[in-house]
């Protein structure tokens, strides 16, 4: 186990380092010139010149990288170019609307999907593992952008039920801070109950046809217990993996979904990087997702020891 853990964390290393150079290049060749957003349209050549000076933007790339590079080692993830506050310091302002939004969302996933998955499985074939594949077909077919303006107009403009946009923290009651979460955490959880709910039908069915299904319903165990207790524990593994892929794919999700909802998290922040084309900011969250990544699929594979003592590292 530990010479397993050391050598997925050792992975890590080149992992990151090619993330980050790739980000780097991507940002710096794409069009734009941050300093010209900066300086704004009434700023001379002169004026730009100087500020790109001042960001350091005129050296070569190699510099530049080698400078940045050398300061992540050390913790350090840049000083923005826009808001002028360390790249840290923003990710942490922005850290708790996103962790928030994704809890509920892979909450609400897991708590509708997994129920729904297990009952199509048990009823094969039947109106109700029919009409989950109909969801799951509409489910990856909408897109988030699509289906958050369709619950905006539904629910919030035409029935008044929960605010449009915004964002309140826990602090500032609890009512506020659930209900601006709920029409944002739908609009992201609607795909992956459908991924998860199609997973957890599949692995349910294949264990429900296993001998030891036979044998539990022979000796007179009650459907519930068979199935919670012999079918789905012996399906977790996939299951788990499917979530924790769904936990990595927020990542994409979230941004597309905080933009819409006007959620101040880190998609807004990496949204409203990308348009000033402040570098430091966008490598600083992409590294951050990119370690998040990479931590949850530690977490997965973990997991898979204490669902199948039968797999050993």
């Amino acid at each position: 186990m530990l010479q397993f853990l050391i050598r997925r964390l050792l992975a890590v290393i080149p992992v990151l380092f090619v993330v980050a150079v790739v980000v780097f290049l991507i940002l710096r060749l794409t069009p734009g010139d941050p300093a010209a957003v900066i300086a704004g349209n009434s700023a001379t050549l002169e004026d730009i010149a100087n500020i790109r000076k001042s960001l350091g933007l005129d050296e070569p790339l190699l510099i530049q990288f080698g400078i940045w590079f050398k300061a992540i080692l050390t913790g350090d993830l840049g000083h923005s170019f826009y808001y002028r506050l360390p790249v840290t310091e923003l990710i942490g302002q922005r850290l708790e609307p996103t962790f928030m939004l994704a809890l509920f969302t892979i909450v609400l996933a897991v708590m509708v999907s997994v129920p729904l998955g297990v009952l199509a499985a048990w009823r094969h074939g039947g109106w109700l593992d029919r009409g989950l594949m109909g969801f799951s077909v509409l489910g990856f077919s909408i897109p988030v952008f699509v289906l958050g303006y369709i619950l905006i107009w539904i629910v919030s403009l035409k029935l008044n039920l929960l605010p449009v946009q915004g964002y309140k923290r826990i602090g500032e009651g609890f009512w506020p801070f659930v209900s601006h979460l709920i029409l944002p955490a739908v609009t992201l959880a609607v795909i992956y109950i459908a991924l998860i709910a199609r997973v957890t039908r599949a692995a349910v069915s294949e264990a429900l046809t296993e001998d030891y299904i036979r044998t539990a319903r022979s000796k007179g165990l009650p459907e519930v217990r068979v199935l919670i207790k012999h079918a789905l524990a012996n399906a977790a593994v996939p299951i788990v993996t499917v979530i924790g892929i769904g936990i990595a794919l927020l990542i994409g999700g979230v941004v597309v979904t905080e933009t819409v909802y006007a959620i101040p998290g880190l998609g807004q922040l990496t949204v409203d990087a990308v348009l000033a084309r402040d570098f430091p900011v966008v490598q600083g969250v992409i590294l951050f997702f990119s370690v998040a990544y990479v931590l949850i699929n530690l977490l997965v594979d973990l997991s898979y020891i204490v669902l199948d003592p039968r797999i050993r590292y």
